[in-house]
């Protein structure tokens, strides 16, 4: 527990601690392309059965010419909205049906049957998605959201697999690693020649972006002084919030979804074209790290260098091993032996009410706005720099509990209110929508930071923020699926399920100020600590 006294005397928060936060500001920028890609390479543009028109009207937009949207009503029946039916045809042409003036619709009884020769679709606001590249509308939409929740189990892999391999062999070798996954299985994806090797490649990309996300949490986490972890999780936080302005810039710039998959989010990783890994060869391996796992020798030589860049030689000079293991009262023998089981995230009381938590995050469908995409991404990415600045200010003098309740029960009782808005007023869904996507927004900031504080460094990258942040995300895209039985449905689950958590959250531990645990050990006594005071405090107001 005396690693936080350690860390201000080899400089605090120095030049070190802000070169490091400014390397990992960089990947955490391209999670967001990642993790919302979806909104564009699989967005579904107006369409309708596959038909034989003139040439003239054969290009994708005959429902936006006058002539072009007659012709077609002979080979597709209209729907509620005298739009021409997404999944249906006639059997037979309906000829007849020309003898009626636009602004008419004549109901007919004319037999229907499914697209059997494909879809024309609407090129005006998305040249090329996964959707028109491999037809999935009417009886193959749902693997559209199948696609993204892959994609997420991915995430939860890569969890599992990179936080155990993290928590063993240290946080920046497996961060390069799932930089360079990340990049190359990226690439690939925009060359595929099929859904199922596109999907295969989405689930390593989710592996990797998992294995970049917490480890970057981790070495800026564990690298920083106790008083300045909740600035370094704003200023990383607000790195994702800028990948949200590049995504929709990018995407808007080019309309072909395998581009964007190929020349931004994924390339930006190699070394051509860009310097972000050659100069992540200057990270240093968490110090922490290598003391809970008994490398006393590597997290004493690391603890010099960072001395050396913050210009603290005198302290340099002081450290020593003996020092170190004075400091630490670390048995160098049992901790490299020691084993750290995911059970343990459930053998102990505290640690018990810590993994009960979890953080839901909600997969937004921009496209249901009634505005444009591209706009409300950018809407969506500007509402989380006020949110996380309040989030930072609750965070620094009110705490951590109070932050993630209040935020994770704002979002749910703002996606709730949608529940009773009809959908003529898109404007006023709009507002609940982005206010609760700010909420979340803040949650999100807030969740990495405290669960980093929440779980001991034994364990912390084993399976605890995986668990935390993860483990309900592979479900948000099915659950927009039980949309297609009760259209409130989906809301009424992305509401309950932030209200539920931020109650919660109320029963965890407040670690504002308080040092970082490293043992379970650790988590159980400062518990016993927090509850005795608690008891203390609650029976001193009982007495007066």
């Amino acid at each position: 527990m005396a690693f936080a006294e350690l860390l201000d005397q080899v400089g605090g928060m120095g030049r070190f601690q802000g070169l490091n936060v400014a390397l990992l500001c960089f990947p955490m920028l391209l999670m967001a392309a990642h993790n919302l890609l979806q909104n564009f390479t699989a967005a579904v543009p107006g369409h309708h059965c596959r038909v034989a028109l003139n040439k003239a009207c054969a290009n994708g937009n005959a429902t936006g010419n006058r002539d072009c949207g007659a012709l077609l009503r002979v080979f597709v029946p209209q729907d509620g909205a005298w739009r021409p039916e997404k999944c249906w045809r006639f059997v037979t042409p309906q000829w007849q049906l020309l003898e009626f003036n636009s602004t008419g619709r004549e109901p007919t009884e004319a037999e229907q049957e499914p697209c059997l020769d494909g879809w024309t679709y609407e090129g005006s606001v998305f040249t090329s998605t996964i959707v028109t590249e491999w037809d999935l509308v009417c009886n193959f939409r749902s693997l559209q959201q199948l696609a993204q929740s892959i994609y997420m189990a991915g995430v939860l892999v890569g969890g599992i697999i990179f936080g155990s391999l993290s928590d063993k062999f240290g946080r920046k070798a497996l961060l390069l690693w799932s930089c360079f996954q990340m990049a190359v299985s990226g690439s690939c994806t925009a060359f595929v020649p099929s859904f199922s090797a596109y999907c295969v490649l989405r689930f390593l990309t989710g592996m990797a972006v998992s294995g970049v996300g917490l480890n970057c949490v981790s070495l800026s986490v564990e690298w920083t002084p106790m008083h300045s972890r909740a600035t370094v999780s704003m200023v990383t936080g607000y790195s994702y919030s800028v990948g949200q302005f590049i995504l929709a810039g990018v995407a808007y710039a080019i309309r072909d979804w395998r581009l964007p998959e190929c020349q931004c989010f994924s390339s930006s990783h190699m070394p051509a074209s860009n310097p972000w890994p050659v100069s992540a060869a200057w990270f240093r391996e968490s110090a922490r790290w290598y003391a809970t796992v008994g490398k006393l020798d590597q997290a004493l030589k690391e603890l010099q260098k960072v001395a050396q860049m913050n210009g603290k030689k005198d302290c340099q000079e002081k450290l020593s091993l003996e020092a170190l293991k004075a400091s630490l009262q670390t048995d160098n023998s049992s901790a490299n032996n020691a084993k750290f089981p995911v059970a343990d995230l459930v053998r102990t009381t505290s640690l018990r009410r810590i993994t009960v938590f979890a953080y839901y995050g909600l997969a937004m469908d921009l496209q249901n706005f009634g505005v444009s995409v591209y706009l409300i991404q950018v809407i969506f990415g500007a509402v989380d720099i006020p949110a996380k600045l309040v989030a930072f200010l609750v965070i620094s003098y009110s705490g951590r509990r109070i932050a993630q309740a209040l935020s994770l029960i704002l979002a749910g009782l703002s996606i709730g209110a949608n529940i009773f808005v009809s959908h003529d007023m898109q404007i006023l869904r709009t507002v609940f929508a982005v206010f609760g996507k700010g909420c979340l927004g803040a949650s999100f900031n807030c969740v990495f930071l405290y669960t980093g504080e929440l779980y001991p460094t034994v364990i912390r990258y084993h399976s605890a923020i995986f668990w935390d942040n993860v483990k309900n995300r592979i479900v948000a895209p099915l659950v927009r699926m039980t949309g297609e039985y009760l259209p409130s449905l989906p809301l009424v689950i992305y509401a309950t399920a932030p209200i539920i958590s931020g109650m919660a959250a109320c029963f965890l531990p407040e670690t504002l100020n308080v040092p970082l645990p490293d043992t379970i050990e650790d988590v159980e006594t400062r518990s016993v600590v927090i509850g005795t005071c608690w008891s203390l405090f609650v029976g001193h107001l009982i007495a007066s």
